[in-house]
């Protein structure tokens, strides 16, 4: 996936918001993980809880160092099968996930990311230009699992993405991905690229690992604490994060809206009252808004309305701290 495509990244950004892109995501990661003992491997790793889905469904879940509590990764499990399931991590660290889940028990672990291409559709006119050339895959309602036929590939569709939008992410073989691909641009989808990816991601509020998410950065820091299930039993990193949810979180993630073009950019410092109290962590201009925004770590008595500072290469600009998302659509 490069950067952007001929169009630029502010028209692939329009594009999803206002119609259907496609980005090439097939350096994401497929974990295929099945046998009788699959669920219960699955529950001792991550956070969430997937009794509280079913086969059929999807749930994004966290991998924790066991020491800290630290997201060694943010991940989607896509429950294909009763006792199949595609563990999808960032691409560099499908081997920490491989080895996170590996141990005795009836199950098999393989690493397919090789196997096949994923295209995600996103956009309020995803489900309605693939249906054009799939209405079955079409049919996949927002996080749901479902296996079709397309071109006599078995194809695996799941209602997720990471733009904030409506859309379908597609597993396909990748013998069958070019076709695919070719099929959604003849209908009107628009190719998208990173550019336009992180723009999109950012105005929804999500995270990047790397960014918002990794060494020294645990869930609850994360505003992500919906993600961990207490009362499911142990998972990996359980008393780490425990305890700090005992003793308080020294940060937390906010939001931050700057008037003006002039974009907040990565390890820029946050201040209030003159003291540097935060670090913004991604920052960018919002295509959707025609103003800067930024998620960044603060102090956690920072409240919604509050006003902070950034600096800006030497210029200390206002910031306002908003809910998250910036940008929220269906």
């Amino acid at each position: 996936m490069p950067l952007s495509y001929p169009g630029g990244t502010l028209e692939e950004h329009r594009a999803c918001r206002h119609g259907a892109v496609a980005f090439d995501v097939s350096h994401l990661g497929t974990v295929r993980v099945e046998g009788p003992d699959a669920f219960h491997r699955l529950q001792l790793a991550f956070t969430n809880d997937l009794g509280r889905i079913h086969p059929g469904r999807a749930q994004y879940t966290h991998l924790l160092d066991d020491a800290d509590a630290s997201v060694i990764d943010d991940i989607i499990v896509w429950w294909v099968a009763p006792e199949v399931f595609d563990v999808m991590p960032n691409a560099s660290n499908t081997d920490r996930v491989t080895s996170a889940l590996a141990g005795d028990g009836d199950l098999s672990i393989v690493d397919v990311t090789s196997t096949r291409a994923i295209i995600a559709v996103q956009g309020p006119q995803a489900r309605s230009l693939v249906r054009l050339i799939n209405p079955a895959a079409a049919g996949v309602e927002r996080f749901d699992i479902a296996t079709v036929v397309h071109n006599g590939f078995d194809v695996v569709v799941a209602g997720t993405g990471y733009t904030g939008e409506e859309g379908l992410e597609i597993a396909v073989p990748v013998a069958g991905a070019i076709d695919l691909w070719t099929e959604l641009l003849e209908v009107g989808v628009v190719p998208a690229g990173l550019g336009a990816r992180d723009t999109l991601r950012l105005e929804a509020g999500l995270p990047l690992h790397g960014h918002e998410l990794g060494p020294g950065i645990t869930s609850l820091q994360a505003g992500l604490g919906w993600v961990v299930r207490w009362d499911k039993g142990d998972f990996r990193g359980h008393a780490a994060l425990a305890a700090e949810r005992e003793r308080g979180i020294p940060r937390r993630l906010r939001g931050l809206s700057v008037e003006g073009r002039r974009p907040p950019r990565a390890d820029q410092s946050v201040l209030r009252n003159g003291e540097n109290v935060g670090v913004i962590t991604s920052g960018n201009f919002s295509p959707e808004l025609g103003h800067g925004i930024a998620l960044a770590f603060v102090p956690p008595d920072v409240q919604i309305g509050d006003e902070l500072s950034i600096d800006i290469r030497g210029d200390l600009v206002t910031a306002t701290v908003v809910k998250l998302p910036f940008v929220s659509h269906s």
